[in-house]
């Protein structure tokens, strides 16, 4: 059974983003004191009296507004209300009732979903506000009196929300979806690739960079298997960075790639690698995630030739020489030319990524390097392997034992990390191997 999914919606300013961090406990939505801060729909995830349900984080309702940002938001909260079983209206006890909140009502009571209607920023104890009673004006019944910011009242909003439940038992949870982090510098198409793969509007597509703010989780399953899409903002170089909303955005996308199984990083094909590209690249290959290399816009490349491809895969692997391990794909998410492709891929990069060795397999692997090119020497003293064992997993981590590891340079080690991929097929992941000495009694 799927979780059941409650939308928190309302006019730009109310505490929306602030209500749902508290509900849900994480800082996934970036708060402010400007309005439209939120853009798209923001998912997490709520617990109470035992019973975790979905809640979506919308974007401020502006209506009658003639700004296609603005638009675009509004049509990203319709669908999280036509797809919400309950719905949270916030309002905010300081300004009282506005003539967006009438407007924003009257669409909660068309849409024929239960319906709570949220006083924020009642920050007292006590007795009730008597500002509270101007918002049964809107016709949404008794209003809670909440803060956001402190938690006051949120609890029985929640009562509320397990209320519209009826069959709120345990539902199946899935642990076993990959996580994806769809990665890259603005205007790449990110969003819409994201948009492509599900067969929605589940994220704003713009030509205005950094449209997209928030890390945006998207579940979606296939033939091929179940993942978690994180759509990220696009990561401009710090130096460019001045808007305080632009520094959180880069920190969620910092993070989502911290929390991500199989990172897709997105390059303009007509813009080729570019400085920033190698940046956001470098952040995925030292978390230790694996990655695909996905070329973007291929369809806006004119003059194809019989090797254009071949040509242009060999100009991103310059471009990102320390990722030769990562495979190259090239669509496009405008026309969804080759998008299919990606998922045999991303279920193999994580493969990689997850997989574990045996030692005994390694160290013939192993025996048979060293047995084809001697380790090293440096002053008639040589470097002499004892076995080597794989440590941990996401990526592969290895770990070998010698008599001095001053001795183990860098190219031998190099040298033994490209058998290791060649015998296991280690391709789509980095790799880390740790050079330990042994001690005196041990050796």
């Amino acid at each position: 059974m799927a979780k059941h999914l409650v939308a928190i919606v309302g006019r730009p300013n109310v505490g929306k983003s602030m209500l749902f961090n508290k509900l849900t406990g994480h800082r996934n939505a970036i708060v402010g004191d400007t309005p439209g801060i939120t853009r798209d729909r923001i998912y997490g995830e709520c617990e109470w009296c035992g019973v975790t349900f979905s809640l979506v984080d919308t974007g401020g309702i502006e209506p009658g507004t003639d700004s296609d940002m603005l638009k675009f938001m509004r049509r990203q909260t319709e669908i999280g209300i036509e797809l919400a079983d309950a719905i949270i209206m916030v309002t905010d006890v300081k300004t009282g009732v506005t003539a967006a909140d009438l407007d924003v009502a009257a669409m909660l009571q068309r849409s024929k979903k239960p319906v709570a209607l949220v006083v924020n920023k009642c920050d007292s104890i006590g007795l009730t506000n008597p500002d509270v009673y101007e918002f049964y004006a809107l016709g949404l019944g008794d209003p809670f009196e909440v803060s956001a910011i402190h938690g006051h009242g949120t609890g029985d909003l929640l009562d509320w929300c397990l209320a519209q439940f009826p069959d709120s038992g345990d539902v199946e949870e899935d642990d076993d979806r990959i996580k994806v982090a769809i990665v890259g510098k603005p205007n790449v198409g990110k969003s819409s690739l994201l948009n492509r793969i599900l067969g929605e509007e589940r994220a704003i597509v713009s030509d205005i960079a950094g449209t997209t703010r928030d890390a945006i989780d998207s579940y979606f399953e296939n033939e091929t298997g179940k993942y978690c899409l994180i759509d990220t903002a696009g990561m401009r170089r710090k130096s460019k960075v001045d808007d305080v909303i632009e520094k959180y955005s880069n920190m969620r996308s910092i993070n989502a790639i911290e929390r991500a199984d199989v990172c897709l990083i997105l390059l303009d094909a007509n813009d080729g690698v570019t400085e920033q590209d190698t940046k956001i690249a470098g952040l995925v290959h030292e978390a230790g995630k694996a990655a695909i290399l996905v070329v973007n816009k291929w369809d806006a490349v004119a003059d194809k030739q019989t090797n254009t491809m071949r040509d242009k895969e060999i100009d991103v692997r310059q471009g990102l020489s320390y990722m030769t391990y990562a495979p190259v794909v090239f669509l496009s998410a405008l026309t969804g030319q080759r998008v299919d492709r990606l998922y045999k891929v991303i279920q193999d990069v994580y493969a990689q990524n997850t997989s574990r060795i045996t030692t005994g397999a390694l160290n013939s692997v192993l025996a048979d390097a060293t047995s084809r090119v001697q380790p090293p020497s440096d002053k008639g003293r040589r470097l002499k392997i004892y076995y080597m064992t794989q440590a941990s997993t996401k990526p592969p981590h290895f770990v070998i034992f010698c008599n001095d590891a001053r001795l183990f340079h860098f190219s031998y080690q190099r040298y033994l990390e490209n058998q290791i991929r060649e015998v296991f097929g280690l391709q789509g992941t980095p790799v880390r191997i740790t050079i330990r000495q042994k001690g005196d009694k041990e050796e």
